[in-house]
């Protein structure tokens, strides 16, 4: 039988949270989502192009991990990013990432190819 959280020491939990982040079509949905307070399915699956079983499999990830959480209204689902602490994490993430990869000239033209994504609290949508 599984431990529950609170029987289970905190790093195996810690883990848990990169277990979440550690797929790059899942970090692309946490950015999508951490550029607006909600965002449908239907304009997730517009925004990644992914079939709509493919994104279904990774928000389910994320949301056993609990990093997002979901609404549904008549036929539609919305998710938003589940704590602010998510897209903070996505930013500094992505200072680290852009910093690491500065003098990489292989990767340095990639790393500036990347979407945009709008900083914490802001409405502004990612590109």
């Amino acid at each position: 039988m599984p431990l529950g959280d609170a029987q289970r020491p905190l790093y195996e939990i810690k883990a848990n949270l990169f277990k979440g982040l550690a797929h790059p079509i899942r970090i692309r949905i946490l950015e999508i989502l951490s550029s607006s307070p909600e965002t449908s399915v239907s304009e997730m699956i517009a925004e990644t192009g992914l079939e709509a079983s493919h994104l279904s499999q990774h928000l389910a990830v994320l949301r056993r991990y609990r990093l997002v959480r979901s609404e549904r209204r008549a036929s539609v689902v919305y998710y938003r990013i589940a704590f602010p602490e998510v897209a903070e994490l996505l930013h500094v993430a992505r200072r680290l990432l852009l910093g690491l990869l500065a003098d990489d000239q292989t990767h340095g033209a990639a790393a500036a190819a990347l979407p945009a994504i709008a900083g914490p609290g802001s409405t502004e949508r990612a590109s």
